[in-house]
């Protein structure tokens, strides 16, 4: 009884809404029936759970995905690798010329591809890292909150893979949050992190596959080069593959 009344409500309010015109600047009225016209946007699986969840969340892993892109603007060829519900993909589309993503979980790369827009199009493909480079050649790679979660015994077969689809002169930016984080993290975030690391691990992690390594902080969704040990979060910026 008390589900069917909600149904009304949100019945009523839908029909009150798709009439109704905006009483305030005209601009915005614009944008309510282009809305209307083209249906709203929708969030991820992973995404949709961090809004309900924490929404404060969101904000940072958005911030991440704006850092990436300046990175990489202007990059002709960009792949992201564990790409989950890809929702901050569209932020790099904005500054590179084309864009692959990759994940290993069919159900994530489905829910990419049922949102896909065509105004932000990019290539969303089901792959395992570990079980070999994607194909084709890339002037740019990121992967972000993707390293924890590969078993130290896994992680070079992991980064040779990585590596191994860049050109010689590609850039590649690694993302995941830092080991002195991890006991301030809620349950939610720690799980599956079986591999976080220390900003002068990170560090030497990626120098064995890259000359240049240059280690960047965030505290929230604040990138910065303060005090490593204080970051919540690590992004290695590395060029020059060796």
């Amino acid at each position: 009884m008390r589900d069917s009344v909600a149904q009304r409500v949100i019945s009523k309010r839908e029909n009150v809404t798709s009439k109704r015109k905006t009483q305030g600047e005209p601009q915005y009225e614009t944008v309510i029936s282009k809305i209307r016209r083209l249906g709203q946007e929708r969030l991820g699986l992973m995404t949709s759970w961090a809004w309900y969840d924490d929404p404060k969340r969101l904000a940072f892993t958005l911030s991440r995905y704006k850092f990436v892109a300046k990175m990489l603007s202007g990059r002709k060829q960009v792949l992201e690798v564990g790409c989950a519900d890809a929702f901050g993909t569209r932020i790099v589309c904005q500054e590179v010329n084309k864009l692959t993503a990759i994940d290993f979980d069919p159900v994530f790369v489905e829910d990419v591809n049922m949102r896909m827009s065509s105004k932000w199009p990019f290539t969303c493909l089901a792959h395992d890292m570990l079980a070999g480079p994607v194909p084709g050649k890339f002037d740019g790679v990121f992967a972000l909150d993707v390293l924890e979660h590969i078993t130290p015994k896994k992680e070079a077969t992991f980064l040779e893979n990585l590596t191994a689809s860049l050109t010689p002169h590609g850039v590649a930016i690694i993302g995941m949050p830092s080991l002195e984080s991890q006991r301030y993290a809620s349950k939610f975030s720690r799980a599956g992190h079986v591999n976080c690391k220390s900003m002068p691990d990170l560090k030497k992690t990626m120098e064995r596959y890259f000359i240049n390594v240059f280690m960047f902080s965030m505290s929230d969704e604040v990138v910065h080069t303060g005090y490593h040990k204080m970051a919540h979060y690590l992004m290695a910026l590395c060029c020059e593959r060796r």
